[in-house]
């Protein structure tokens, strides 16, 4: 339920922009940070968030995060100006860094490595998926019943109702037998640098790569972050232990969530493009129109636990990547103007069913091997790769797609835009290959991980 109201709220504030534009008296530059004020900061919080978890306790985080989240959805539905409601996002979206990986290191500690832990990734990753499709669904029909107030307000019985139940359901967290200190230095210079680098990436195609702003921002970023490797090599009780390292399958799986998201989590953007800029659908019609893939994910999630548990980690990784190749280059058909949905259908199936395998085998990579202990700490790695595979992919991807688009009539534009979301998803495609390459490195099903092998000589 947490991960199907994360998921849920990645698009349904999407719908609502125009509104929230209007009404609160956003210029067209800054309407932009009610998204990427989420983006900037859950990205850069997700290392703390996870580490937090292992060692607060990971009940105890997961409960707060979802205070927060309610919180801060009911200030931004209460919110009469831009500063109101980008300062509310960017508290949900430290939320969601602290939610995300207390509710991955929950599954991974309570579900032993095997077949049940996949299972219940699986079961997590449906929910996922069907929260993209039912937040752009009930964005547009709360948007369109109800204004855009709407859209923040749903959230806060939902997170509420699941922190009460997280309070009965799920065990209470156990007494630290150890005397492990938070790295306060560690954190901070993480948590500041990887905040700084997702705003370069997220602001940097607005104000120009060159500006004054994003340099300082990226060079302090650089900064920021070779500190913060300085002090993790140097303490004793690090927030990010460099043994983590160790473990090929956790390094795979982080590899895997970057160049996953670069590609595969950007083809949402040039669908949208598609469906409403080049087909003329409306908000109502594409959250329909993403029905097909949504569900086509959500058995492909399904679908990797059990392969997993049957050929391995590695076949299933290779397998979802393979396939993935194949659907979005067929998808890539699909974008021409005079085209209609239905020639884009068996791409978003197979496509989709190749992400869905991808995303429940990368997360059971990303937790292989990983003590207790540290299970927040690697889920924290995981979905910080995620979000800066993201930020950089989508980036180079509309840089591709969006060359040669300046100064065209309506209809030139929108042959433009179907020409260039062919390129850009035909490069995603390309980028799987790499995926695909990366998953060779994974340890076969026969052979333990580093950090496996190294529990049984201890």
């Amino acid at each position: 339920m947490a991960q199907l109201i994360f998921s849920l709220d990645l698009n349904i504030v999407f719908v609502a922009l125009p509104e929230i534009g209007a009404e609160l008296g956003f210029s067209g530059q800054t309407l932009q940070w009610v998204v990427g004020a989420y983006a900037v900061f859950a990205g850069g919080f997700l290392l703390f968030g996870g580490r937090a978890a292992d060692l607060f306790g990971r009940r105890r985080v997961f409960v707060i995060a979802l205070t927060l989240y309610a919180l801060s959805s009911l200030a931004g539905g209460l919110a009469t100006s831009p500063a109101m409601i980008i300062v509310a996002r960017a508290v949900q979206g430290i939320g969601g860094a602290l939610l995300l990986p207390s509710t991955l290191s929950l599954i991974n500690t309570l579900f032993e490595e095997g077949p049940r832990r996949n299972k219940a990734l699986a079961v997590w990753g449906g929910a996922g998926a069907s929260g993209l499709t039912v937040g752009a669904l009930l964005g547009g029909l709360l948007t369109e019943g109800f204004g855009w107030p709407a859209v923040f307000y749903v959230n806060v019985p939902l997170a509420g109702l699941v922190a009460l139940a997280a309070l009965y359901f799920v065990p209470r967290d156990e007494r630290q037998a150890d005397s492990r200190k938070f790295d306060f230095p560690g954190a901070l210079t993480v948590t500041v640098g990887a905040t700084l680098l997702v705003y370069v990436l997220v602001q940097g195609p607005e104000d120009g790569w060159g500006s004054l702003g994003i340099v300082v921002a990226a060079v302090s970023a650089i900064i920021l972050l070779v500190a913060f490797a300085v002090i993790e090599a140097r303490s004793s009780d690090p927030l990010m232990p460099p043994r983590l390292f160790e473990n090929r399958s956790l390094v795979v799986g982080i590899s895997v969530t970057f160049i996953y998201m670069g590609t595969f989590g950007a083809l949402p953007y040039f669908l949208t493009i598609l469906f409403q800029g080049v087909q003329g659908f409306s908000a109502w019609q594409t959250g329909l129109a993403f029905l097909v893939p949504s569900l086509a994910i959500a058995s492909g999630t399904q679908l990797g636990g059990r392969i997993a548990t049957r050929l391995g980690v590695r076949s299933t990784l290779w397998i979802g990547f393979g396939v993935g190749v194949v659907g979005t280059a067929t998808l890539a058909v699909g974008f021409d103007a005079g085209s209609s949905y239905l020639v884009a259908v068996p791409g978003l199936v197979v496509s989709g069913v190749g992400q869905g395998l991808v995303w429940t085998a990368m997360f059971i990579a990303a937790s292989s091997g990983v003590a207790p202990e540290e299970q927040g700490v690697a889920n924290g790695l995981a979905t910080t790769t995620l979000n800066l595979g993201y930020a950089i992919g989508l980036a180079v991807l509309v840089a591709v797609a969006n060359a040669g688009t300046g100064g065209l009539s309506d209809d030139e534009a929108r042959v433009a835009s179907a020409d260039g979301g062919f390129v850009a998803v035909l490069l995603a495609a390309a980028g799987m290959l790499l995926g695909l390459l990366i998953t060779l490195v994974h340890p076969s099903a026969s052979e333990p991980s580093a950090a496996v092998s190294g529990q049984l000589d201890r």
